[in-house]
């Protein structure tokens, strides 16, 4: 038995286990492979926050549940509520205002926005083609603030 005889039986009692070991280990080398070039593309931009379409859904039913609060027969009852209502229209007016590219007002410590900031804000947002409710700006029904 020459080195040659030798070499050609070692290589095929040594093809099978290697066939089997490269099969196995195959996909998870080509998943590997798929996350580092996945790791090196450029992300892709995500949205800042809710889309405009839900911002300003928000807004008009908010600002409809502001008129029907306020338009009610038990306005110390419910002041709270207009309160937090008016609390949620600032917050959406804010949302609204960065994902249209309108400045916002800058809140109080607390950060609110007062009834002028508000009522400023949902007029520039209006200009920028946002879609509200005709008395939105004064927020009642009879024009005062």
């Amino acid at each position: 038995m020459t080195l040659l005889d030798a070499s050609r039986i070692a290589l095929i009692i040594a093809t099978p286990p290697l066939v089997i070991v490269v099969a196995q280990r195959t996909p998870r080398w080509w998943r590997a492979l798929a996350a580092r070039v996945e790791q090196r593309r450029p992300a892709r931009p995500r949205p800042y926050g809710l889309p405009i379409e839900r911002l300003a859904a928000d807004l008009r039913r908010l600002l409809r549940l502001h008129g029907e609060l306020t338009a009610s027969a038990r306005p110390a009852l419910c002041a709270h509520r207009v309160w937090a209502v008016e609390a949620a229209i600032g917050a959406r007016a804010i949302e609204a205002a960065v994902a249209l590219g309108v400045p916002p007002p800058r809140p109080d410590g607390a950060g609110l926005l007062t009834r002028a900031q508000l009522s400023a804000l949902l007029t520039d947002l209006a200009a920028a083609v946002l879609v509200l409710p005709a008395r939105a700006c004064p927020f009642t029904s009879d024009g005062r603030i």
